[in-house]
């Protein structure tokens, strides 16, 4: 990703403010001079502007040891092993016991995995109805 911004910063923005910086020096009268300012500008709030949309989506995604994702990580290696390796390699394999049966989550761990769920998948959900309602 900060090779993706670096690149782009280093690319096609500089490229644009050192040919901003050119036409500035080459402009001869005021009005040229007016045009070469106003594009520098530009240039200089688009990458304020692609810099602040980047901060946004860091915001937005937060960090990926946060207790929510953690209980997601457990939750993801849980069913794919029921999924990958007691459906799948266990089937493929002619196995339905050992490593390819895994015992069902029952009691307490079954209510907690459920609400783990819910909240994963309920809270993108609940958080664009937020929105729109705020709007």
């Amino acid at each position: 990703m900060w090779m993706t911004i670096i690149g782009f910063l280093g690319g096609p923005v500089v490229k644009g403010l050192v040919d901003g910086y050119k036409a500035k020096l080459a402009a001869g009268n005021t009005s040229e001079r007016i045009a070469v300012d106003a594009a520098a500008g530009e240039m200089a709030v688009q990458t304020v502007e692609i810099r602040e949309q980047h901060a946004t989506r860091r915001a937005q995604i937060g960090h990926p040891w946060e207790p929510e994702k953690l209980f997601a990580y457990i939750m993801v290696a849980y069913f794919g092993k029921l999924v990958l390796f007691d459906k799948i390699v266990g089937s493929f394999a002619g196995y339905t016991q050992n490593i390819f049966q895994t015992d069902p989550l029952t009691g307490e761990a079954m209510t907690w995995a459920g609400l783990i769920m819910l909240f994963l998948f309920g809270k993108r959900g609940f958080e664009n109805i937020a929105r729109i309602i705020k709007k």
